[in-house]
């Protein structure tokens, strides 16, 4: 039976559709190098590490402008983020992880026990029971410590702040302070995932500041070192490298995530010496507190580190 001219034109078009889809296919699959990704969210932080299928997206930024990012370094048709941490419950660092959570499936959710009583905070309580109920509990929590470590592939991601027992000092449950070792399982091994069987989220914080709950990464690959330090200020800097683990790790960085947008006490003069970045991003957007500050910016002139801003280049990249 001969095809009208009408069939046929429809048939090359379908063919000339699935072809294209093919190639954008294709095209989209990820290569075999590790993509860092500081995404512009504006006066906030959004970090994105992806290897191949695998994604660690830290921090969601202050908006949904988080999207735009995974859009642009995921393939379109990845919607799964095996990890999502947050290092704080601060507004510019959590809401935009609200509507990740809900575009994409996300297998683990890292985070302290802090919490806050924010709406923001609220709300992203309530999306995380969704989730928990949603998936019949393969959803996972863990609560982070310095000392853990997170391991995806040949991405180790070492958990450098805060310890167990400052956190058991500044933190309560109820009205019952959380002890020492028993805010969450130790994990069993160096490999991820550790233990889930307990986590503790909301937990309140006594005279600290939020910022100084922060989670402190740092992300060694193929011998690059890059230290993420989210808003932990100088307020926390010097019990980072007070602690046993982390004396020898904290040296000869490649790139750092400057603390707190490049605020006045983002960084102690005795702490970028130690640390001695190649480069140094500022993940900042438009804002009234001054940041960058010339404080800032001028401690990292005077140790010749080269300084990139998301404010000035959107997202910056870095391929190994």
């Amino acid at each position: 039976m001969f095809k009208s001219k009408k069939a046929k034109k429809y048939s090359l078009i379908l063919l000339g559709l699935i072809a294209g889809l093919v190639w954008l296919i294709v095209f989209s699959f990820p290569d075999n190098r590790l993509h860092l990704i500081f995404c512009d969210v504006g006066q906030g932080d959004a970090t994105l590490i992806v290897k191949g299928f695998n994604q660690i997206l830290i921090d969601g930024g202050p908006n949904e402008k988080v999207l735009d990012c995974l859009a642009n370094n995921m393939p379109f048709f990845d919607k799964t983020i095996e990890v999502v941490a947050l290092t704080h419950p601060e507004a510019d660092h959590l809401t935009g992880i609200i509507p990740v959570m809900e575009k994409y499936g996300v297998k683990y959710f890292l985070s302290g026990p802090e919490g806050n009583e924010s709406a923001v905070y609220a709300a992203l309580i309530s999306k995380i029971k969704n989730q928990i109920s949603k998936t019949n509990l393969k959803f996972k929590i863990v609560n982070l410590y310095a000392g853990d470590r997170i391991r995806l592939g040949e991405i180790v991601l070492d958990s450098l702040w805060p310890t167990r027992e400052w956190m058991a000092e500044n933190l309560e449950v109820g009205s019952e302070k959380l002890e020492a070792g028993n805010i969450t399982p130790p994990t069993s091994s160096s490999s991820f995932p550790p233990p889930t069987s307990h986590f503790v989220l909301g937990a309140k914080a006594t005279d600290a500041k939020l910022n100084d709950y922060c989670l402190v990464f740092l992300l060694t690959y193929r011998g690059k070192k890059v230290l993420l330090m989210g808003d932990a200020d100088s307020r926390v800097q010097d019990k980072i490298t007070g602690l046993q683990e982390t004396v020898n790790s904290l040296n000869r960085i490649d790139i750092l995530k400057f603390p707190h947008h490049g605020s006045k006490t983002g960084m102690t003069k005795e702490f970028l010496e130690q640390i001695r970045p190649k480069e140094a991003v500022i993940s900042v957007g438009k804002n009234s507190y001054g940041h960058p500050t010339s404080e800032a910016l001028d401690l990292l002139k005077s140790f010749k580190v080269v300084v990139r801003r998301t404010d000035m280049e959107g997202e910056i990249k870095y391929e190994f």
